[in-house]
Protein backbone atom coordinates (compact mmCIF):
# COMPACT_ATOMS: atom_id res chain seq x y z
CA UNK A 1 0.00 0.00 0.00
CA UNK A 2 1.10 3.71 0.12
CA UNK A 3 0.51 6.89 1.61
CA UNK A 4 0.62 9.53 -0.93
CA UNK A 5 1.10 9.88 -5.06
CA UNK A 6 2.80 12.82 -6.93
CA UNK A 7 2.03 13.48 -10.28
CA UNK A 8 4.80 14.55 -12.62
CA UNK A 9 5.61 18.34 -12.98
CA UNK A 10 3.65 19.18 -16.54
CA UNK A 11 0.54 17.28 -15.41
CA UNK A 12 -0.04 19.56 -11.83
CA UNK A 13 -0.61 22.61 -14.69
CA UNK A 14 -3.01 19.84 -16.22
CA UNK A 15 -4.64 18.98 -13.28
CA UNK A 16 -5.16 22.60 -12.44
CA UNK A 17 -6.27 23.23 -16.27
CA UNK A 18 -8.38 20.21 -16.37
CA UNK A 19 -10.02 20.72 -13.32
CA UNK A 20 -11.05 24.49 -14.39
CA UNK A 21 -12.28 23.56 -17.69
CA UNK A 22 -14.40 20.69 -16.57
CA UNK A 23 -16.14 22.14 -14.26
CA UNK A 24 -15.26 19.36 -11.50
CA UNK A 25 -14.82 20.61 -8.04
CA UNK A 26 -11.68 19.72 -6.30
CA UNK A 27 -8.79 18.34 -8.07
CA UNK A 28 -8.82 14.84 -6.82
CA UNK A 29 -11.80 14.16 -9.15
CA UNK A 30 -10.03 14.92 -12.52
CA UNK A 31 -7.39 12.76 -10.63
CA UNK A 32 -9.72 9.88 -10.70
CA UNK A 33 -11.49 10.40 -13.66
CA UNK A 34 -7.57 10.28 -15.39
CA UNK A 35 -7.01 6.86 -13.72
CA UNK A 36 -9.70 5.27 -14.66
CA UNK A 37 -9.82 6.34 -18.28
CA UNK A 38 -6.03 5.17 -18.53
CA UNK A 39 -6.89 1.65 -17.41
CA UNK A 40 -10.00 1.76 -20.30
CA UNK A 41 -7.45 2.11 -22.99
CA UNK A 42 -7.23 -1.51 -21.90
CA UNK A 43 -3.10 -0.98 -22.52
CA UNK A 44 -0.66 -1.42 -19.73
CA UNK A 45 2.25 0.77 -18.68
CA UNK A 46 5.99 0.52 -18.80
CA UNK A 47 7.49 1.09 -15.48
CA UNK A 48 11.02 2.00 -16.51
CA UNK A 49 9.34 5.14 -18.20
CA UNK A 50 8.09 6.36 -14.38
CA UNK A 51 8.05 10.15 -14.83
CA UNK A 52 9.08 12.86 -12.07
CA UNK A 53 7.19 13.16 -9.24
CA UNK A 54 7.50 16.56 -8.85
CA UNK A 55 3.88 17.47 -9.64
CA UNK A 56 0.41 17.47 -7.54
CA UNK A 57 0.30 15.24 -4.58
CA UNK A 58 -2.65 13.39 -3.17
CA UNK A 59 -2.90 11.36 0.01
CA UNK A 60 -4.43 7.74 -0.75
CA UNK A 61 -7.26 9.06 1.01
CA UNK A 62 -7.87 11.85 -1.02
CA UNK A 63 -7.44 10.61 -4.19
CA UNK A 64 -9.65 7.76 -4.27
CA UNK A 65 -11.89 8.21 -1.15
CA UNK A 66 -13.75 5.64 0.48
CA UNK A 67 -13.37 3.40 -2.94
CA UNK A 68 -9.69 3.25 -2.78
CA UNK A 69 -9.97 -0.75 -2.54
CA UNK A 70 -12.37 -0.70 -5.78
CA UNK A 71 -9.72 1.32 -7.81
CA UNK A 72 -6.64 -0.94 -7.01
CA UNK A 73 -8.68 -3.99 -7.29
CA UNK A 74 -9.24 -3.00 -10.90
CA UNK A 75 -5.50 -1.85 -11.14
CA UNK A 76 -4.42 -5.53 -9.60
CA UNK A 77 -6.86 -7.16 -12.66
CA UNK A 78 -5.47 -5.40 -14.99
CA UNK A 79 -1.66 -6.14 -14.23
CA UNK A 80 -2.21 -9.51 -12.53
CA UNK A 81 -0.55 -7.93 -9.38
CA UNK A 82 -1.71 -8.70 -5.76
CA UNK A 83 -2.31 -5.75 -3.47
CA UNK A 84 0.73 -6.03 -1.63
CA UNK A 85 3.11 -5.75 -4.76
CA UNK A 86 5.85 -3.16 -4.25
CA UNK A 87 5.32 -1.44 -7.63
CA UNK A 88 1.37 -0.86 -6.94
CA UNK A 89 2.06 2.82 -6.14
CA UNK A 90 3.91 3.48 -9.16
CA UNK A 91 1.41 1.85 -11.65
CA UNK A 92 -1.25 4.28 -9.89
CA UNK A 93 1.11 7.31 -10.76
CA UNK A 94 1.88 6.31 -14.22
CA UNK A 95 -2.00 5.96 -15.21
CA UNK A 96 -2.48 9.06 -13.61
CA UNK A 97 -0.18 10.83 -15.75
CA UNK A 98 -1.08 8.62 -18.98
CA UNK A 99 -4.61 9.77 -18.15
CA UNK A 100 -3.89 13.51 -17.57
CA UNK A 101 -1.99 13.70 -20.81
CA UNK A 102 -5.01 11.67 -22.97
CA UNK A 103 -7.40 13.72 -21.64
CA UNK A 104 -5.89 17.18 -22.36
CA UNK A 105 -5.29 16.05 -25.38
CA UNK A 106 -8.60 15.01 -26.78
CA UNK A 107 -10.16 17.84 -24.54
CA UNK A 108 -8.56 20.37 -26.81
CA UNK A 109 -9.61 18.76 -30.24
CA UNK A 110 -13.52 18.53 -28.86
CA UNK A 111 -15.72 21.78 -29.46
CA UNK A 112 -17.86 21.22 -26.64
CA UNK A 113 -18.05 22.43 -22.93
CA UNK A 114 -16.54 20.49 -20.10
CA UNK A 115 -19.90 18.87 -19.39
CA UNK A 116 -20.35 17.48 -22.75
CA UNK A 117 -16.70 16.29 -22.97
CA UNK A 118 -17.28 14.03 -19.81
CA UNK A 119 -20.64 12.87 -20.62
CA UNK A 120 -19.07 11.53 -23.95
CA UNK A 121 -16.65 9.66 -22.70
CA UNK A 122 -18.30 7.67 -20.25
CA UNK A 123 -20.98 7.09 -22.63
CA UNK A 124 -18.70 5.89 -24.97
CA UNK A 125 -17.18 3.70 -22.31
CA UNK A 126 -20.44 2.33 -21.00
CA UNK A 127 -20.74 1.11 -24.41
Amino acid sequence: MFNTIKTSKVNKERVIQLTRKLGLGAENVIARFAFAYSLAQDRTVDLSNVQDSQGKEYSYKVLFGEYGDYYLAILCVHYNLHVSDKDLARYVKMHIDDGLELLEKEFQKSSGNGIDFLIQKIDSGLK
